[in-house]
């Protein structure tokens, strides 16, 4: 019998070449000026059963990532709720299975064993460490359990999993730092210090991010990386060198506040430019004293924390949907400050579930229902900007079985972030390492 306490249930309340970027961008404009947002669910055929839609949610509830998991569950179930009470998919209530796997990759396999053999759930969702994706994916592939991960983590469009893994609900780490190295080098430096965790998602920082500076005229002179459980960083500060035009930051668990604290000691007033992944600040409040000398520095954003004056209606419903504040916090509580650079993904990642399971018919976890959905998915070209996709339009590749969106670079001015740059999706485009539809189900 399942410990309820580990569990929880919400009932119903190709390569990607210019012209075709350029083709899908131009139809998801179409389709934005030819209609106001509503929400597709009207047409879609109903099921043969009522029987709920099941979904399991590994969840990062304990270890390093679960700051981040605590934000991934709420948005997590906010959509849930929003999509039963729009009827559910296919006419059936979304019922919500969640499992914690420790972020560990251990438990991670053996939580996708246990959605698949315990809970007999459709699909299995919301992976964001990506450590635990690469010691999950395999089993959820040998399972033939579709596993939708919601990570950033270059492993998915790699194609170096397997054909039952995909990320449609948020880019890579590859495509972003493509799209923002230019910027970089034209506005910050060509000399560049990186400090990353020392694991598959850092590893994707430390490669990909010295290539595209490389590309555009500049040099990474050091790479230094630390344990992602390190709670005690000045022993590796010394070693940034001082010719460095530009410090690259990405750092996440349960130390990312000391680290910026103490990097702010190593430096003073006297640093070079700052450029940070917004993973080193995600859930923490940029006016937390010690973080003053972060003023002035740049910031990567997916999805930026502080609400723009002339934001769409969709980010203001989204905002509201899952309890968030113009400043990026929780409406209860303003000192709990979201993940909401990464947190959107289980949102989006959920509606195009819906999408995929209406579209093919599925009815039930039999493998030629699930062959149904995932073709289904790798069938998408464009997810229009909107309240099922708040983060804005994207191309999705359905060989690479990942999306492709828009990066922001933001100022820190005042304590507060503020977008300077928005890429362009085409500026995170790259060649295809594979072709998941040539793989066997």
């Amino acid at each position: 019998m399942t410990d309820p306490s580990q569990v929880s249930r919400v009932d119903p309340l190709g390569g990607l070449t210019r012209r075709r970027l350029l083709t899908g961008l131009g139809a998801v404009a179409g389709l934005a000026a030819g209609r106001r947002w509503a929400p597709r669910w009207g047409g879609a055929a109903q099921a043969a059963t009522s029987a709920p839609i099941k979904i399991g949610f590994q969840a990062h509830r304990t270890g390093i990532g679960a700051a981040y998991g605590r934000w991934y569950e709420r948005v997590t179930h906010a959509a849930v709720k929003f999509i039963n009470a729009g009827g559910g998919i296919a006419g059936r209530p979304v019922e919500l299975i969640t499992e914690d796997d420790g972020t560990d990759p251990k438990r991670g396999a053996e939580v996708v064993e246990k959605m698949a053999t315990q809970h007999h759930v459709d699909v299995t969702f919301g992976t964001l460490f990506s450590h635990v994706v690469v010691g999950s994916a395999p089993r959820a592939g040998e399972l033939k359990m579709p596993y939708f991960v919601v990570s950033e983590g270059y492993h998915v469009a790699s194609t170096k999993l397997n054909r039952y893994v995909f990320q449609p609900g948020i880019t890579d780490v590859r495509s972003q730092v493509m799209s923002m190295a230019p910027w970089v080098s034209n506005h910050l430096g060509k000399k560049v210090t990186m400090i990353f965790p020392d694991y598959a998602f850092g590893h994707d920082h430390r490669d990909f991010f010295a290539t595209a500076m490389a590309a555009h005229g500049g040099e990474v002179i050091e790479k230094i990386a630390i344990p992602p459980t390190e709670r005690s960083f000045a022993k590796y500060l010394p070693k940034i060198p001082r010719q460095t035009d530009v410090l690259y930051h990405v750092m996440v668990g349960p130390g990312v506040l000391t680290f910026v604290k103490e990097l702010g000691e190593f430096f003073g007033s006297k640093h070079p430019e700052i450029f940070g992944f917004i993973d080193s600040l995600e859930a923490v409040d940029i006016a937390t004293p010690g973080l003053e000398f972060l003023e002035g520095s740049y910031f990567w954003e997916a999805h930026p924390r502080y609400m723009s004056a002339d934001a769409p209606e969709s980010e203001t419903f989204y905002r509201d949907a899952v309890g968030v504040n113009h400043e990026g916090a929780s409406v209860s509580d303003p000192k709990d400050i979201s993940t909401y650079s990464h947190m959107f993904g289980c949102w989006e990642t959920l509606f195009v579930l819906k999408e995929a399971i209406e579209a093919s018919g599925y009815q039930s976890p039999t493998p030629a229902d699930k062959q149904k959905l995932m073709e289904a998915v790798e069938a998408m070209t464009t997810f229009e900007a909107g309240r099922e996709h708040p983060q804005g339009d994207k191309i999705f590749n359905g060989k690479l079985h990942q999306s492709f969106g828009h990066q922001y670079i933001s100022k820190v001015e005042g304590a507060k972030l503020k977008p300077v740059h928005r890429t362009a999706i085409e500026d995170g485009l790259y060649e295809p390492a594979g072709d998941y539809t040539t793989q066997s189900f």
